[in-house]
């Protein structure tokens, strides 16, 4: 079940505090017993509601209340939902052979994504799409875009002030975001960079994503055609994405053979052969037009929405927190001096690495799986969860728990760095676990990591005067709510780092 929420990043030193009172007060369930929850009164519409106002704050408060698994009856279904890493790894890497996603969210997904996408599909034809796909986003593969990464950066960060050493602006970084990471999806994608069609897409997909919230509490969608609030822009919303992917397939395919690209994930697509499906002694498979078509939309629907949002957080939190900016700073002169970053320097830059990931706890860009329903009995946390029940599995919940994360409320990179006490598995899951780990973690940490570092680079970041803690609200990803706004100032050239941060905790 994925459901709207917002969650005032102000209020969560209090949720935090909830969590100082940890889950160890309440006994475990007895064996195979249904676990606690809150009343399942009106049909659990109440519970529903909760869910839709505020998300985390009310999977957090719950969490508090019955532990690391508890249970709710709302409408015909039957919910529990798992917060701790134990729990969480128990459900989609043990049991990950019994579950498969919800339906109605796998319903609305596909109508932008299309059904034979590698997030829609199950069973033997994912399995198939992703032993296709996976070798394209291997570490070493990745690697390779790095300097379109860069490229897409550099046109970006060079044109967002202008110029002059200390020349400042206002930057809707939520706006800017978009479109610098929609234009790297372009580049490692299709070749291509971003153009007008490029902002009047990236408005689509965000109203899409608005929509999509929206259906998910519905048992079904209305057919677009009918005249319903909302009707109009879907439908257009489809048309531009529809436009924008096939019309870059229908170049591809006019191409010549000695003009078309042969290093993007587009010709990675249409050069892919999955051996292990094919008839012992046939010609090995390749994807379908329809197949090559779903992917490119999932690919670049994935490849820029999530990234985009953690950087919007990553931005924000910068700006507030001027020391750790600074540290990263002098980090990146004595690695990389005033050159473009690559792949290659990523293991040597664990601080700036460290804020992302610390970021990423704070506000997860998927602060819970899509839900999963079992398709057998299975026992979790000496719970028995019968077939045909829904699993909520909540990150966002694990990453605030106190267990882990002391002072969850602070923005502490040290959490991160390589002489930090080691995490549970499965305490920080941004990119999911088991089978359905998101198949791009790799591309999009290095996609972060070089436009954090050519962003601090160039720029001293401060907070904007008119800008207040955001809200977060889920449209599919966790975004700020409003969008949020940061002063970029220029910097001369070369680093110039003030002292190194403290390993002081900084709050929010």
């Amino acid at each position: 079940m994925s459901l709207s929420f917002k969650t005032s990043a102000a209020a969560l030193p209090t949720l935090a505090t909830m969590n100082t009172r940890q889950t160890q007060a309440h006994p475990s369930p007895s064996p195979l017993a249904r676990p606690p929850g809150p009343p399942s009164k009106w049909g659990g519409l109440p519970v529903l509601q909760s869910l839709a106002q505020d998300f985390v704050g009310y999977l957090r408060q719950q969490h508090q209340v019955h532990g690391d698994i508890f249970y709710a009856r709302v409408m015909w279904e039957d919910l529990y939902a798992v917060c701790s890493p134990e729990l969480m790894r128990e459900v989609l890497v043990d049991h990950a052979a019994h579950l498969i996603r919800q339906e109605r969210p796998i319903e609305v997904f596909a109508e932008a994504q299309g059904p034979n996408s590698v997030i829609v599909t199950e069973g033997a034809q994912w399995e198939r799409l992703h032993r296709i796909l996976r070798p394209g986003f291997s570490p070493k593969r990745v690697s390779s875009y790095g300097a379109l990464m860069a490229a897409a950066a550099t046109r970006s960060l060079d044109s967002a002030v202008p110029a002059g050493v200390g020349a400042s602006a206002q930057v809707q970084v939520d706006t800017w975001m978009d479109l610098l990471t929609m234009d790297v999806i372009l580049r490692t994608l299709f070749s291509t960079q971003a153009d007008a069609q490029t902002r009047e897409v990236a408005h689509a997909i965000k109203a899409l994503d608005a929509i999509a919230m929206k259906e998910f509490f519905w048992p079904m969608t209305l057919p677009d055609w009918l005249p319903l609030p909302g009707k109009a822009t879907k439908r257009k919303a489809l048309r531009l994405l529809d436009e924008l992917v096939d019309g870059h397939l229908q170049a591809r395919r006019k191409a010549t053979v000695l003009g078309a690209p042969t290093d993007d994930l587009l010709a990675m697509l249409l050069a892919a052969r999955d051996n292990e499906a094919a008839p012992q002694g046939a010609q090995a498979l390749t994807l379908n037009d329809a197949e090559i078509r779903d992917q490119c939309k999932v690919m670049f629907l994935a490849g820029f929405e999530t990234t985009s949002t953690a950087l919007q957080w990553w931005t924000w939190l910068m700006a507030r927190h001027p020391a750790c900016a600074q540290r990263a700073q002098q980090e990146l002169e004595e690695v990389i001096g005033a050159r473009t970053p690559t792949a290659e320097d990523l293991p040597q830059l664990p601080w700036l690495t460290a804020t992302l990931k610390e970021a990423m706890r704070l506000y997860p860009p998927v602060p819970a799986t899509v839900t999963r329903r079992t398709t057998a009995d299975v026992q979790v946390g000496g719970c028995l969860i019968p077939k045909g029940s829904l699993v909520m599995v909540l990150p966002c919940v694990a990453h605030h728990d106190a267990r882990y994360f002391p002072q969850p409320e602070r923005f502490q990179p040290e959490r991160f760095m390589p002489d930090a006490p080691a995490l549970p598995r499965g305490a920080w899951m941004p990119f999911g676990a088991g089978p359905r780990v998101c198949i791009g973690q790799h591309f999009a940490m290095l996609e972060m990591v070089i436009i954090s570092a050519m962003l601090l680079q160039r720029y001293h970041l401060s907070e904007a005067l008119d800008q207040a803690p955001p809200e977060a609200e889920l449209q599919v990803t966790l975004r700020p709510r409003g969008g949020v706004k940061v002063r970029f100032e220029r910097r001369a050239s070369g680093l110039h780092p003030g002292p190194p941060a403290s390993a002081a905790a900084h709050p929010l």
